[in-house]
Formats: C-alpha cells, sequence, structure tokens
C-alpha cells in the first residue's frame, strides 16, 4: 500500500492486490495517519486490487463515518475486479461511499 498526498486535503491510497485480515491493520493505520493529519477527501485506488474481504469493507466504512462528520468524505476509483464490483453492487456500498 502506497500513499500519495496530492494536496493539503486530499490524497490517495493505492491499495495491494489482497487487501485481507492479514494486511488490513495496515490500511487502518494509513486511514487514520490521514485522518489524524486532518485530510478531508481520502481516495483508495482500488486499480491493482482483485480480492478484499470484510475486513477492508469495515475499515472503509469506518473511515467513510469518520470523515463524513468532519464533512470530508471517502471515495472508491478505479475498481478493476469484475469480483470486487459485484460484492460492492449486492452490498450496496454506492450509498454509502462514492465509487467511481
Amino acid at each position: 500500500m502506497e500513499v500519495e498526498k496530492k494536496t493539503d486535503q486530499e490524497a490517495v491510497i493505492y491499495l495491494g492486490e489482497k487487501v485481507n485480515i492479514v494486511n488490513s491493520p495496515e490500511l487502518k493505520q494509513k486511514l487514520q495517519a490521514l485522518y489524524d493529519e486532518g485530510y478531508k477527501t481520502i481516495i483508495v485506488d482500488f486499480s491493482g486490487t482483485k480480492m478484499i474481504d470484510s475486513s477492508c469493507l469495515g475499515k472503509l466504512l469506518m473511515f467513510q463515518k469518520k470523515l463524513k462528520e468532519r464533512e470530508g468524505e471517502l471515495k472508491i476509483v478505479n475498481v478493476s475486479s469484475e469480483y470486487i464490483n459485484k460484492m460492492f453492487n449486492v452490498i450496496q456500498l454506492y450509498k454509502v461511499i462514492n465509487i467511481s
């Protein structure tokens, strides 16, 4: 996972190929660090991600809620995996998180 700070308000997290119970604590740590630094918009880039599990979804939902409370937003971009797209549609994640 890599973090790119675009502006003082916006940052991007590029996920790895898999985000699961083993490495989702790293995702939480990166999200928390950006949140603590005051970023209002955090973009999570799924372009290289092929598999996620519920621990990843939990982290995304938790930080969307935290960011929304301070008028920020978590965005998901570049979902290239059909499996992940189907999962997001089944749970209707697009109703809670901006997915583009």
